[in-house]
């Protein structure tokens, strides 16, 4: 396999600019990757984490202006984690978790050439029961719900991670499981709330089909 090839791009929010080094497409893949060492990650996948998905770009927007102060935040599933790298320049207390390791790499590399201090990082499944993550105020996620048969360990994993009015933000594209993933924490515990997100298209290519989902822990 030829070596990994990046695209390099400037992000314009309202009131900061956030560089990012990605793959540059979906075609790329480490062939040093052990398919065998992490359960659920497969060569077909591996690239998934290390570009920008329009849902991440929603989930984004929301942030750079979001409350933060005094919130404990976790972001799930980040990939290239573009939501954390504005939350850090922010200065946020904001942790990130990915199934792929790479994402790491490319975490250090994109606060790095922002100038920010490095973002704590965990490799972890949702089905893990042990891990060293603790308990958010806040935890964040986009375009996560693309498989039906973990939606009940994702929403186990976030309930074992919040305590009582802890917030969970859930950006989806529309994939077709965000009712069922809804349901889950209805039965956790968590009131719910639904809306589309507005003015997407100053930054989005295409029209955005999804919805942000809010949940909240009672």
């Amino acid at each position: 396999m030829p070596p990994l090839r990046f695209c390099y791009q400037t992000l314009e929010f309202d009131d900061m600019d956030i560089h990012v080094r990605t793959l540059r497409d979906k075609q790329q893949y480490d062939d040093s990757f052990d398919e065998d060492s992490i359960s659920g990650l497969s060569d077909a996948n591996w690239s998934l984490f290390g570009v920008i998905w329009p849902s991440g770009k929603v989930l984004a927007d929301l942030m750079q202006d979001y409350n933060v102060e005094k919130l404990k935040i976790l972001e799930i599933g980040c990939g290239i984690g573009l939501s954390s790298l504005i939350l850090n320049h922010r200065n946020a207390n904001i942790t990130t978790t990915d199934i792929n390791p790479n994402a790491k790499e490319f975490l250090d590399e994109n606060t790095r050439i922002n100038k920010d201090d490095k973002i704590p990082f965990f490799c972890t499944n949702w089905d893990e029961e042990k891990n060293d993550l603790g308990i958010y105020d806040l935890i964040i996620a986009s375009d996560v719900l693309y498989e039906h048969f973990y939606l009940k360990n994702l929403a186990d994993f976030l309930n074992n991670h919040t305590k009582k009015d802890s917030k969970v933000i859930v950006v989806d594209p529309g994939r077709g499981n965000s009712n069922k993933f809804s349901k889950l924490m209805l039965n956790l515990g968590f009131n719910f709330n639904q809306y589309k997100p507005k003015d997407t298209e100053k930054y989005l290519d295409e029209p955005f089909k999804g919805t942000i989902s809010t949940f909240l822990k009672s």
